[in-house]
C-alpha cells in the first residue's frame, strides 16, 4: 500500500525486454535507505517489484498486464518518474490509501495557471467517472490529489508549487496521458451494495432508485 505522497523523482536509465514484459532500471534523486530486494515501489502510480538494487538505483519488472493498463509503455530512457516506496503500518497517512493498481489512463485536456497554482482539467475513461466525486481523493501518476470538481467524464485538480516541483506534474502539459487510480473505498462500497442484488457482473449502476428499492434510503 501507498499514500500518494511521492518520495521523489527518478530517471529511467535503461529499458530491456523480459519475455512479454519489460525491466526498467531507475535512478532515484533521493537516497533509499535499507533497500530490500522484492519490496514494492510505485512508479508513476503503478506498484512494481524491485528485483535488484545497486548503489545508483534499482530495477523493477513490468508485467504485460501493467503495460496494457498504464502509461508505462510510453516511457523512454531519460523519462522522469514519480517514486514512492510502500508504507509501513507506523507511517503517517499523509495522502489517502493508494493500492498502486492503476484503474486506467486519462488525458490532460487543459492546463491553466491561477496565481501560484496550476489547474489541470483531465478526462477519464468511461466507467471510472462514477468513482470520482467533488472534494474526494484521486491518484494521478501516483500523486494523492483532491478533486476540485467533476462533470461528465472530466475533473479538475489544483497543483501547488511544492507538488509541481517534487513530482512530474510540473512537467505535464496538454495532451499528456496519465495514470489514474480512483479511491478504492468507493469501489468496495459499490461492490458490497451490489452483492446479491444483481444478476450480471456487467450491471454496475447505483442510483437513488436502486438505494430506495433495497432499503438504503
Amino acid at each position: 500500500m501507498f499514500t500518494g505522497i511521492i518520495n521523489g523523482l527518478g530517471t529511467l536509465k535503461d529499458i530491456r525486454q523480459a519475455g512479454q514484459g519489460l525491466v526498467f532500471t531507475i535512478h532515484p534523486d533521493f537516497s533509499m535507505k535499507d533497500p530490500q530486494e522484492g519490496e514494492s515501489i510505485a512508479v508513476n502510480g503503478a506498484c512494481l517489484t524491485a528485483v535488484a538494487f545497486t548503489h545508483e538505483g534499482f530495477s523493477v519488472e513490468v508485467s504485460p498486464e501493467t503495460l496494457s493498463k498504464t502509461t508505462l509503455p510510453r516511457l523512454r530512457v531519460g523519462s522522469r518518474v514519480n517514486l514512492e516506496r510502500a508504507i509501513r503500518l507506523s507511517d503517517r497517512l499523509g495522502g489517502h490509501l493508494v493500492s498502486g493498481h492503476v484503474d486506467g489512463t486519462g488525458e490532460i485536456i487543459k492546463k491553466e495557471h491561477s496565481s501560484r497554482f496550476a489547474l489541470f482539467t483531465i478526462s477519464v475513461p468511461e466507467g471510472l467517472g462514477r468513482y470520482i466525486i467533488e472534494k474526494g481523493s484521486v491518484a494521478i501518476d501516483g500523486i494523492s490529489l483532491t478533486v476540485n470538481n467533476y462533470s461528465r467524464g472530466i475533473f479538475s485538480v489544483a497543483i501547488i508549487p511544492h507538488t509541481a516541483r517534487l513530482t512530474t506534474m510540473g512537467l505535464r502539459k496538454k495532451g499528456d496521458k496519465i495514470n489514474i487510480e480512483v479511491d478504492l473505498i468507493g469501489k468496495y462500497i459499490e461492490k458490497l451494495l451490489l452483492a446479491g442484488h444483481i444478476k450480471s457482473e456487467e450491471q454496475t449502476d447505483i442510483d437513488t432508485e436502486f438505494l430506495a428499492r433495497h432499503g438504503f434510503i
